[in-house]
């Protein structure tokens, strides 16, 4: 059995395929890892969701800031955003069994055997491994909940509070985990939050840092797999974080690492970013070109 991760989606299934091909990926065989976002913005929203509820006992996937928008525009269909690609998703005949399943999935995935997790965004640099499970479980448990799963969608957005409190409570305690597992970039190394900056690593602001940078950073040496940073271009220094959104629905690319090897298999997409190149390139995790966004 071979394990692959493969970085943020956001409904360009051809180059999914295109990876899943150059691996002879066997869904009754292998697993398949996703960090998130696996719809929006892309040309195959529907698709791309279909396609992997039908491989779904071969997915572990975490969720990102696209796939919790989703659900909550699946319950008002009046969040969508202009640029969104999902209302053909909320129209379909199958929308509440593709909602259903995607409601059922993680915020973060941790292999115990491998001793890696696997997040969208990050981990809170003040959290413990322990901690950031217990937090990942309680909006996992929202999500799941029927009395609960409705206020968290309506309570989710916004960017305060930008600092982790343990005396938090209610759907502003989990807001500010979601943002920790979802939006993450930047932070100070007690965990305050910058929601604002997207852009490259010199793009900090004054007293901020990427989150898997601070040295006393509470997850150091465990391995982490994250993507949602497409500026990075899949690049990371940090020994054991690795970067996996590299700009597919941008026009740059999509990654898939080996999580056993730690090899990389990059696939270039058009500019549009919604078909895959028929040119594949082989990296390790220490030789990666750049991808253009």
């Amino acid at each position: 059995m071979a394990v692959y991760a493969v970085g943020d989606l956001q409904g360009c299934l051809e180059p999914l395929k295109c990876l899943l091909q150059r691996v002879s990926f066997d869904p009754a065989r292998d697993k398949l890892w996703l960090v998130g976002d696996l719809v929006n913005r892309g040309p195959e929203s529907l698709e791309t969701l279909r396609f992997l509820y039908a491989m779904r006992d071969s997915v572990i996937c975490v969720l990102g800031n696209h796939d919790l928008h989703l659900l909550a525009a699946g319950r008002n269909i009046e969040r969508l955003k202009k640029g969104d690609t999902l209302r053909e998703i909320i129209e379909a005949p199958d929308a509440s069994e593709l909602l259903e399943w995607l409601r059922q999935q993680k915020l973060m995935h941790y292999d115990a055997e491998r001793d890696i997790a696997l997040v969208h965004a990050g981990i809170a640099p003040q959290w413990t491994l322990k901690k950031a499970l217990r937090c990942a479980e309680e909006v996992e448990e929202a999500l799941r909940d029927d009395n609960l799963f409705e206020p968290f969608l309506d309570g989710m957005y916004g960017n305060e509070p930008a600092k982790w409190d343990k005396d938090l409570h209610g759907v502003t305690r989990l807001r500010v985990i979601t943002n920790y597992f979802t939006r993450m970039r930047f932070c100070t190394s007690d965990g305050k939050l910058d929601l604002k900056s997207k852009e490259g690593l010199d793009s900090a602001p004054a007293g901020y840092a990427p989150w898997f940078s601070h040295k006393d950073r509470k997850t150091k040496g465990l391995s982490i797999i994250f993507g949602h940073w497409a500026a990075l271009e899949g690049r990371c220094s940090e020994p054991g974080v690795y970067a996996l959104d590299t700009g597919c629905v941008w026009g740059g690319a999509m990654t898939m690492m080996n999580v056993d090897t730690r090899e990389l298999i990059h696939c270039d997409c058009n500019e549009q970013g919604n078909v895959a190149s028929p040119a594949l390139t082989d990296l390790t995790a220490n030789d990666r070109s750049p991808v253009q966004r």
